[in-house]
């Protein structure tokens, strides 16, 4: 009796024989000697439909990966803090958020499902080339986070108490309907796949569109562990590879410290150093990815506006502060921009490469009133940055940011594109593979509150298939999750109705709002300050001492041309292909 069939022989009793079955259809049986590796495609996780249950078990699961953080030690696995979670403030943002966005979208955020047919696509192509290299592949997808709970890396590790005297993880809310308290205590992804015998686990991620990334890194670290448990407990040698690092540089570049590292437990006191160059991603830099966003772009272009005229902006989320010493996302990002703008130039050879932007979202700031260590107490939203925390942008093993081109806040870059003379600008995020409320809903209010929704609404139109309801993505203003009441001028004990519209309202509150919390407090998500109007033609090139806005047209210096985001790619096939095509290129490289 081989290895593979002894252990699938004990894992057949009991309950891992579901796990066995669910992956029958692609298991070859008529030959037991052939390799069997077990494929899993990684995605970023999300709520399909929006829910009070959805929300609260993602936020247990973006937390349960930092096993040194307060939250993780104090409150995760105490019971009595389980129906507060969703009264924290950040909750209440995503509350007002995503209620906002899912409503506005007809209430099904399309990402999961496109997700699940991609999936579907891999599983049927890798199925198909198994006689070309003489393999068995078993595929599933694993998520960083998700309310279904079968796809998570290890869903016990939510369940089985993190702390000592800690509580079984088994909350359900008395008003959410079909609440399962066990739903955490099931096999995940790793586990069916060792389940069926497996010889290789391989990892492929899309996560932030193929950028090697800390949140995919750490469902790798989840895997790695259930894979050394099963060796040790089946004399088995199961190894995990990763198709976009396949030198393994995060593993290289981790902190290494008596305890495992993690980001709340500060700056590393022993970090390795790598020359991230000698690590490639052959995900990222495969130029069919970038041919994918560069096709997007060039079907929202506007035939109307010269290619001379045409500006194109990337945009692209930062990584968590503190992440630089291992997670090489802003580098990995930077080579799929140059591909992308390179393909751009290739394809429209009429377009101006000083056109061609990157922005990056706006990031925390160190307010020095507050008291406490600058990188955790003292940072905090703001204004200027556009209330945002996704703009982290250090590059892998550095202090050094990007420049040149890609080194602009999108508002520095369609402040470029508006003085250059633009008169159409795309919008692309290639940070993401899939349409979803990111590019449905967020990143165009973003835009909007800087350039104004009517160059949107010249070019694209009312859209009811996509905004069932009003046709369009905008929300009166940006930030709708924020307080509505502001401390009154005359009386700060008293509360007013804050100011959202451009160019003032008829009552003793300014627009912009302002601060509500004290200088030496932390300025929190819901603070009104924070908040932008979305008005037709945008804050950028307009000063309210010169006179009133306009909803007709634009004013002073205000954006007066077109835009639009990309078009997402909606071929899943042509992702399953290139995603297989990667598989197959790493086995045979090894």
């Amino acid at each position: 009796m081989n290895r593979r069939q002894s252990i699938i022989l004990t894992l057949l009793f009991g309950f891992l024989l579901h796990s066995c079955s669910e992956h029958s259809s692609q298991i070859n049986s008529k030959n037991a000697e052939i390799e069997r590796i077990g494929v899993l495609f990684i995605s970023h996780g999300g709520n399909e439909v929006f829910n009070e249950n959805g929300i609260w078990d993602v936020t247990v699961q973006i937390f349960s990966y930092d096993k040194n953080s307060p939250i993780y030690q104090r409150i995760l696995w105490n019971e009595d803090y389980w129906p507060q979670l969703l009264k924290f403030e950040s909750a209440q943002k995503s509350l007002g958020k995503y209620g906002f966005e899912y409503e506005r979208i007809g209430g099904v955020d399309p990402y999961p499902e496109l997700r699940r047919k991609v999936t579907k696509a891999l599983t049927k192509e890798l199925n198909s080339r198994e006689q070309d290299i003489n393999v068995d592949f078993v595929v599933d997808n694993m998520t960083w986070i998700s309310p279904d709970i079968r796809e998570l890396p290890d869903p016990r590790m939510l369940y089985n108490p993190g702390t000592v005297n800690g509580s079984i993880l088994n909350y359900c809310h008395e008003d959410w309907k079909d609440c399962d308290p066990d739903r955490y205590d099931i096999d995940g992804p790793v586990t069916r796949l060792l389940n069926v015998g497996i010889d290789k686990l391989i990892m492929i991620d899309l996560t932030t569109a193929g950028a090697r990334f800390s949140k995919t890194y750490d469902t790798y670290l989840v895997a790695k562990k259930l894979i050394k448990n099963h060796n040790e407990l089946h004399n088995d040698s199961v190894v995990l590879e990763w198709v976009n690092d396949p030198k393994f540089a995060m593993d290289a570049s981790y902190p290494v410290d008596d305890v495992m590292w993690t980001r709340s437990m500060g700056t590393p006191t022993n970090n390795p150093t790598i020359d991230i160059e000698l690590y490639p991603n052959p995900v990222i830099e495969d130029k069919r990815l970038a041919a994918i966003h560069m096709n997007g772009i060039g079907k929202k272009l506007n035939p109307d506006i010269s290619l001379d005229k045409t500006g194109i902006l990337l945009l692209n989320h930062g990584i968590n502060p503190g992440n630089e010493a291992y997670d090489p996302k802003i580098n990995d990002t930077l080579k799929l921009n140059e591909n992308i703008k390179t393909l751009l130039l290739e394809e429209y050879p009429s377009l101006h490469s000083e056109n061609i932007l990157g922005g990056w979202f706006g990031d925390l700031v160190i307010n020095e009133k507050i008291k406490g260590p600058p990188n955790v107490t003292q940072r905090e939203r703001s204004r200027p940055m556009r209330g945002e925390n996704l703009g982290y942008i250090n590059l892998h093993d550095s202090s050094s940011k990007p420049i040149g081109v890609w080194g602009h806040r999108y508002w520095e870059a369609l402040e470029i594109l508006r003085n250059n003379g633009v008169e159409h600008i795309v919008m692309a995020f290639p940070q993401i593979m899939e349409d979803s409320v990111l590019n449905l809903i967020e990143v165009p209010n973003q835009m909007a509150k800087e350039i104004g929704y009517q160059g949107w609404m010249k070019f694209n139109g009312y859209d009811y298939d996509t905004y069932p309801k009003v046709g369009h993505p905008f929300a009166e203003y940006w930030g709708i999750w924020v307080k509505t009441m502001c401390k009154s001028l005359d009386d700060p004990q008293k509360l007013e109705p804050c100011c959202y519209k451009m160019g003032g309202c008829d009552t003793t509150q300014p627009y912009p709002p302002l601060r509500q919390a004290l200088s030496s407090e932390k300025r929190t998500d819901m603070d009104p300050s924070l908040a932008y109007d979305v008005s037709a033609y945008g804050h950028q090139g307009y000063d309210p001492n010169l006179g009133s806005p306009s909803n007709e047209f634009p004013v002073q210096d205000q954006y007066p041309g077109t835009w639009s985001m990309w078009d997402v790619n909606k071929d899943h096939d042509l992702i399953a292909e290139f995603l297989a095509d990667k598989v197959i290129q790493h086995i045979k490289s090894k």
